[in-house]
């Protein structure tokens, strides 16, 4: 009985350990009179890593969307980026970029500003944004 108990335990500790998987499909966008019309994701990770300053970055706090977008198009967690941040502010050589709570947020934000990139589910998009990057 405590085989069966403890083996019941395990697993059931083993399936709530696995990192869910963010299910919404992510893209990179930009405002519409931004003349850029597409990106690979090595050149939308540079805004987001402070290695370019073309575009203006646009963050998502903490959470799912932007584990996964940093896992896809930086090849990095959050606290690698967070880490990477940290240096460029200290040093001088940048200023973190703004985070927002929520895809609806960074859109506006995105929306209202022609040199800012971000990104949202695609579920999000409106014609007040545009698409230069589907995330894979």
């Amino acid at each position: 009985m405590k085989t069966t108990i403890g083996k019941l335990l395990l697993a059931a500790g083993l399936c709530s350990c696995a990192a869910p998987s963010f299910a919404a499909e992510i893209v990179v966008i930009v405002n519409p009179k931004n003349p850029a019309t597409r990106m690979f994701s090595e050149q939308a990770g540079q805004f987001f890593l402070g290695k370019s300053t073309l575009f203006t970055p646009v963050e998502h706090t903490d959470g799912p969307l932007r584990n996964e977008f940093y896992k896809k198009v930086l090849d990095k967690d959050s606290t690698q980026v967070k880490a990477i941040w940290s240096k460029l502010v200290f040093t001088g050589k940048a200023s973190a970029p703004k985070e927002y709570a929520s895809s609806a947020e960074v859109k506006k934000a995105v929306a209202a500003d022609p040199s800012a990139i971000g990104y949202i589910e695609k579920s999000q998009v409106d014609d007040t944004v545009k698409v230069i990057l589907t995330v894979q």
